[in-house]
């Protein structure tokens, strides 16, 4: 009897889709109901696809919308990216490619409901997770708290918002039928009091009435009294941190996660909830210098169909990613991993909106849950076509594209400097200083340092470099620091990244046995903005031979070439043989690139061609191998070009364990060996008396289940004060067994992501040891362990040993 039940009510939720789609530009109520969201009073799964307006050509915008339809999507969930609105402080733009109010009138044309997560932070691996760069030129600013420059800020941007998606509310008549309050903030700390003011906030702009006092989302349900429901989001294991009583809670996971694992305690405290997964994983994001990041179809089909058996509801994330045009990609943390440009996702629409294998699989899933045959999948907008080998003749030194502004004085960072992105130039005079001296400062990102305008030496951020060695300088010769910012970190406490030179320059040499060190004061520093104006007006400038000597270090600058075409289509445009900047198509910012991979080429949208010319300008500031382009039919995500490999075993790096004494673990053995439970979710292990070290080591000596090769999801480590340590300056050391083809590679333990993990190598037999480099001394009484969350957490520790060292 049950089954039938269930068999009925499942019928019942699929038949009240299509009707309550028919009803659009009425108004009608959003609502939760007991286990079941409603919909105008009727029972009703959200099967939600994610995408993101600013990373989709707004020519392609429907395509993609009707691509999600003919997945079997009955909504689309969007974040606001409030940086890309407000640019300028005060200088709001919702045109273009920014209407993100037609983007949802786009989305009821085509029988599609809207989610809108309008942040004010969104993660999203986009530059400083949505909030504006500006906001750091208030040093002391407190991002994501209650710090009244922000909220004021906040307060203001999300009613600008409010003002163009109130009027489409479903209550109004509109598509948009949920809104969250802040994004995933137990992965940055715990604040109840600032949650519950951005919640109070989208209550009064979202509010039926002016009246700000006035009821709105009551209890759990929410979405009472004619208000827009909403709900936050976060993931199983910190959701209760900042949960506040008059929301809706969903979780957020990936593909293979145990579902019911992750819905628990969800269901203990509130059994009569709804239950909605706001962002189900089905790929991963790609950073530079690491490989393509895929994830199986059959878990992310399996997973959704578990859900919708079970009634729960789902946005997919991604379902179509797109591409992070220009400089808007952002970096992951602990340390510094910058994404690159395609936001491919492995999603099952791909970044170019073709159907993938995961696409089809997935459709197949989704039928059974229609009762009508789902809408025919769309013609592409565009052909894909490809562009013969063609160079890129025309140059100018970098030195052409600095604006008008040139600061003397000491050191500043771009903000300081009123600037968004791009590069900067400091120079300074510098006195003799003998050969083999040691220059170190900190700086974000990628810098090359320069006297008299010949190349010494680099320092990249991306692997914590923070020094070069000088040669031999003569008093009144030139020093010039040329500095890229890359997209700022999205996501963890560190996303207050302000970049430029961040710290004092300090140059140290020893002089008759004695230390010396050099502090320069007095530096020129001139901003090179990374927008195509700024390229277009580097072509335009005269020459000047006295400033391109000093200034214009040989093959770093703008190169501009053209290519015809007898036809307009999709195509994906080929660096390999650059080196690391910018790309311009037509005026259009296209994005980021980087020899080192994984990606090589650029996805050029054929709504962005033309018929004949057509103009391409690169701004290099490394400077190619060959000023060469070509566009070919398919994108190249996985070709990686590193001086070395990922991997963390040098031998060198490998501790001698052998004499050394493990930390005694409460309920572990004399000799030091001890042993976790099976299953999912978090363990801690608490030791005997407090550690002193800077090196962690954990040695496992087996895994649960015989044959597996072993994960570890992540990593903490508890003070004496019983909380967590800070893990931003982590980085691993070594690793005598890591699985670089997947991306499975050491630093993922402390990644902040629970759903990546350090893996072993196939066939390599325990015990395994990874070495974590603490970056200074410290004092540690437990460590908190987390494998893998798929079903039986495959590839658990069994037994194992602690070296603090």
């Amino acid at each position: 009897m049950k089954r039938i039940l269930k068999t009925f009510a499942l019928a019942a939720l699929m038949l009240a889709a299509p009707a309550m789609i028919q009803a659009a530009n009425k108004p009608g109520t959003f609502t939760t109901g007991n286990k079941t969201f409603l919909l105008n009073g009727e029972p009703f799964i959200v099967k939600a696809a994610e995408v993101h307006y600013p990373r989709i050509p707004r020519p392609y915008w429907e395509h993609r919308i009707k691509m999600c339809k003919a997945l079997g999507m009955n909504a689309v969930c969007i974040y606001i990216f409030w940086n890309i609105h407000e640019q300028r402080e005060g200088q709001f733009d919702f045109t273009g490619n920014n209407d993100v109010a037609e983007f949802c009138r786009i989305a009821q044309k085509n029988g599609l409901y809207v989610i809108v997560r309008p942040g004010p932070y969104v993660c999203a691996e986009w530059e400083m997770g949505g909030l504006p760069w500006w906001l750091l030129k208030k040093k002391d600013i407190r991002l994501r708290e209650r710090d009244p420059y922000f909220m004021e800020r906040v307060k203001i941007f999300e009613e600008k918002v409010g003002e163009q998606l109130k009027p489409l509310t479903i209550q109004n008549g509109g598509p948009i039928i949920m809104i969250q309050v802040e994004n995933e903030y137990g992965s940055y700390g715990e604040d109840k009091p600032y949650v519950s003011e951005i919640r109070d906030c989208l209550k009064r702009i979202y509010s039926p009435t002016p009246d700000p006092n006035s009821p709105t989302a009551g209890g759990a349900g929410g979405g009472a009294d004619g208000a827009v429901l909403l709900f936050q989001c976060d993931w199983s294991s910190n959701f209760e941190k900042n949960g506040l009583d008059d929301l809706t809670w969903t979780m957020n996971f990936g593909t293979g996660a145990n579902i019911d694992q992750q819905f628990r305690r969800l269901g203990e405290l509130r059994p009569n909830a709804p239950k909605m997964c706001s962002e189900f994983w089905s790929g991963w994001f790609d950073k530079w210098g690491a490989r393509h990041e895929t994830r199986p179809a059959k878990d992310m089909v399996e997973g959704m169909d578990e859900m919708l058996s079970k009634g729960i509801s789902f946005s997919l994330y991604m379902t179509h990613g797109g591409t992070s045009f220009g400089h808007w990609a952002g970096a992951n943390s602990p340390g510094f991993a910058p994404d690159v440009t395609s936001y491919d996702y492995d999603a099952p629409i791909n970044e170019y909106g073709l159907a993938t294998p995961k696409f089809w699989e997935l459709r197949t899933m989704m039928q059974k849950y229609s009762d009508k045959k789902l809408p025919a999948v769309p013609k592409a907008p565009m052909p894909i076509i490809t562009v013969p080998k063609f160079e890129l003749t025309e140059f100018k030194p970098l030195v052409y594209g600095c604006d008008s502004l040139a600061k003397e004085g000491g050191l500043k960072t771009f903000e300081e400097m009123d600037f968004g992105w791009g590069s900067m130039m400091y120079q300074t005079t510098l006195p003799e200083i003998p050969a083999q001296s040691v220059l170190t400062a900190d700086i974000h990102d990628f810098a090359q340092f320069f006297i008299n305008g010949k190349y010494v030496g680099k320092t990249d951020r991306v692997k914590n470099e923070k020094t070069i060695t000088l040669p031999a300088v003569k008093k009144g010769d030139k020093l010039l620091v040329i500095v890229e910012g890359m997209g700022r970190i999205n996501f963890g406490r560190a996303i207050k990244d302000f970049k430029g030179i961040v710290s004092d320059v300090a140059i140290t040499a020893e002089v008759d046995n004695h230390e010396i060190t050099w502090k320069p004061q007095q530096w020129t520093k001139v901003r090179i903005p990374d927008d195509y104006n700024t390229a277009f007006r580097a072509f335009a400038a005269p020459a000047d031979a006295q400033l391109e000597q000093v200034l214009a270090p040989q093959g770093r600058g703008y190169y501009r070439g053209y290519f015809n075409l007898s036809k307009v289509g999709d195509t994906f445009l080929n660096f390999e043989t650059w080196g690391k900047g910018q790309v311009y198509v037509n005026g259009h910012a296209m994005g980021r690139i980087w020899s080192i991979g994984p990606q090589q080429t650029l996805y050029v949208p054929g709504c962005w061609l033309k018929k004949g010319k057509n103009e391409v300008i690169v701004l290099d500031v490394v400077g190619p191998k060959e000023a060469v382009v070509w566009g070919q039919a398919e994108p190249e995500l996985n070709k990686l070009q590193l001086e070395k490999s990922n991997k963390h075993n040098n031998i060198g790096d490998k501790p001698d364990l052998n004499s050394a004494t493990p930390v005694s673990v409460s309920g572990g053995l004399p000799t030091g060996t001890a042993t976790l439970k099976p299953g999912n979710g978090w363990q801690t292990i608490t030791f005997a008396a407090p550690q002193k070290g800077r090196y962690l080591a954990i040695e496992c000596l087996s895994t649960q289940k015989d044959g597996d090769r072993a994960a570890i999801a992540e990593l903490y480590l508890q003070g004496t004060d019983g909380k967590r340590l800070s893990r931003e300056p982590w980085k691993t050391k070594y690793a005598s067994s890591e699985d670089e083809a997947g991306n499975h590679l050491g630093d993922k333990v402390f990644d902040l992501q629970e759903s990546t993990y350090w893996q072993t190598e196939r066939g390599v037999q325990a015990p395994h040891l990874l070495v974590i480099d603490l970056g200074s001394v410290q004092t540690v009484k437990a460590l908190e362990y987390l494998p893998r969350a798929e079903q039986g957490a495959p590839g658990s520790i069994k037994n194992f040993k602690i070296y603090l060292y």
